[in-house]
């Protein structure tokens, strides 16, 4: 059901994904800095969830219901936007996510719906997983909804592993950081106005 070749091709673009400069991973890398290992592996793992999401919704066909219908587009649209420009807007304000100091530690659970809720609320993985994951997928080798569970679980998995070690090796160069307040503040200013600006981008994502 699932060619090597087509696989290796799959995993190869899932992994520049997962590596890519984007709101998640950059939560990871937060918590490993301010909160440690666990913390950065709690915040990845939730992101996969949030993408498994995607894939389940897509799967079931309500992302093709919010490509398709005018209103419930806008309604994510407009509840992902603002869910992560308030994020945004919360780090530029506080500028206390990305820390080496010792700070009260957030509990798990709350890390968790963070991170999911950041990757879920987003309709972009959403359209991405219903237009990228099908190109994978061929009729002829089986059930199209197992091979898009498969290729979405994979995705998944990646994103959760791969920003998990992207917090715990941020937690390594904790020690580079130290001292150094303005490094510090440019990473909590770059995370806020990353976080801001992808909620203009998917404020401005238009349906197709």
């Amino acid at each position: 059901m699932f060619p090597l070749e087509v696989f290796l091709a799959y995993t190869s673009a899932c992994f520049l994904l997962v590596i890519s400069p984007g709101p998640d991973n950059i939560l990871a890398i937060a918590r490993g800095l301010s909160q440690g290992r666990i913390a950065a592996c709690v915040s990845g793992s939730a992101s996969g969830i949030g993408i498994l999401f995607h894939v389940f919704t897509a799967t079931a066909g309500l992302t093709l219901l919010i490509q398709t219908s005018a209103v419930a587009f806008y309604i994510v649209k407009l509840i992902g936007a603002s869910y992560l420009i308030w994020l945004g807007v919360k780090v530029l304000r506080n500028r206390d996510l990305i820390t080496i100091e010792r700070v009260d530690k957030k509990p798990l659970k709350s890390i968790f719906a963070t991170g999911f809720l950041s990757a879920a609320l987003n309709p972009k993985p959403g359209l991405f997983v219903l237009a990228f994951i099908p190109q994978f997928v061929n009729p002829d080798l089986g059930s199209v909804s197992i091979q898009m569970v498969v290729y979405g679980f994979w995705f998944a998995l990646m994103t959760a592993v791969g920003f998990s070690v992207m917090g715990i090796f941020s937690y390594q160069l904790k020690h580079l950081i130290e001292g150094r307040p303005k490094v510090l503040a440019g990473l909590n200013l770059s995370a806020g106005f990353t976080f801001v600006s992808a909620g203009l981008a998917v404020a401005f994502m238009k349906q197709r």
